[in-house]
């Protein structure tokens, strides 16, 4: 009996031993990707566009093996909502943050302070910091000139050639970077190539769809001449969209959106709307995570990149490329 709890005895040694010596392996094994946080802080939650944004990059943490909280304010008018978000994302210790600014001068500063302890990666929209590690986002200078240019050419279609007339220019929000840049965009093409286009309101919204309605709403009825209108962004695009249907001006009143989603997408369809410049959010928030993880780790990243903008129309919308951007995976 005793040699069998002698046995015993030293195996239980060393059992103890081994495990002692697999705990010290996973102790000095350095930390997986698994264990990798990298927060994406978007402006508002219950956006289609921002909704794409968080599918790409969940697709990012799940091809990467990094864990992607997925944060953000209810509104994109919440601004000192998602100063809060960054600060307590930062307080987390995570391995890099990816943030899209919801208002450029208010978001600077944060910035500035979270990327003292953290690298940030910027999306979508800029702010007042040069603290960015790497910015990803559609040129929207450029947008807002592809914008121009398929309101130009919507008239021209409606009017026999001629692209001459009054239009108008509607902005979701002041102080938004990514707006202030597609209006200054629009502006600089419209002076540049269609001197016979007349801006005559360049009217700021509060981010609600309600007030972009009306807004188009009391254009149209001051302006029954009006021949087009650039709505800046997806909320405002809707609301236009809604002001046009209702006042039976499809085909009369050229109207260029910015991003899509279903709505969007029926408006196009039926004519409502000439045009949507459409950008790419999936691929802004895979890059997103995929360029917070290489920083993350000292790799070197490119300090800004270009994510693409696209205008559809009736004529390409079925296009494959095109297609894919209008219907993104979502899970």
């Amino acid at each position: 009996m005793k040699f069998v709890t002698s046995i015993l005895n030293r195996r239980a040694v060393m059992a103890l031993a081994a495990a002692s010596m697999l705990a010290g392996v996973m102790h000095t094994a350095p930390v997986s990707a698994a264990d990798v946080t990298i927060p994406i802080i978007v402006k508002d939650t219950t956006s289609f566009y921002w909704q794409i944004v968080l599918a790409g990059a969940r697709k990012a943490g799940k091809d990467l093996g990094v864990n992607v909280p997925e944060l953000g304010a209810q509104a994109e008018t919440d601004v000192n909502g998602q100063i809060s978000i960054l600060e307590n994302a930062v307080a987390g210790n995570p391995a890099a943050v990816v943030i899209a600014p919801t208002e450029a001068k208010a978001l600077g500063k944060p910035i500035d302070e979270a990327a003292a302890k953290v690298k940030i990666i910027g999306i979508d929209s800029s702010a007042d910091s040069k603290a960015f590690t790497s910015f990803l986002t559609t040129d929207n200078v450029q947008g807002g000139r592809v914008a121009a240019d398929g309101l130009a050419a919507a008239i021209g279609a409606a009017n026999g050639g001629k692209v001459e007339g009054k239009v108008a220019l509607i902005t979701a929000l002041p102080g938004a970077g990514s707006l202030e840049q597609r209006a200054q965009g629009f502006k600089e093409q419209l002076k540049a190539k269609y001197p016979g286009l007349e801006l005559v309101a360049d009217k700021y919204a509060d981010g609600q769809a309600t007030t972009g309605l009306n807004i188009a709403t009391d254009l149209i009825t001051a302006n029954p001449d009006l021949k087009g209108i650039f709505a800046s962004n997806l909320i405002m695009a809707q609301g236009v969209g809604q002001a046009i249907a209702e006042n039976k001006l499809a085909g009369k009143v050229g109207l260029i959106g910015f991003d899509s989603d279903e709505k969007l997408i029926k408006f196009l369809n039926d004519g409502v709307i000439s045009g949507l410049v459409v950008q790419d959010p999936y691929r802004m928030g895979y890059d997103g995570i995929k360029t917070a993880l290489a920083a993350s780790k000292g790799e070197k990243v490119e300090a800004n990149v270009d994510t693409g903008a696209n205008l559809v129309t009736k004529a390409n919308m079925k296009d494959p490329k095109i297609d894919a951007l209008l219907n993104p995976k979502l899970n």
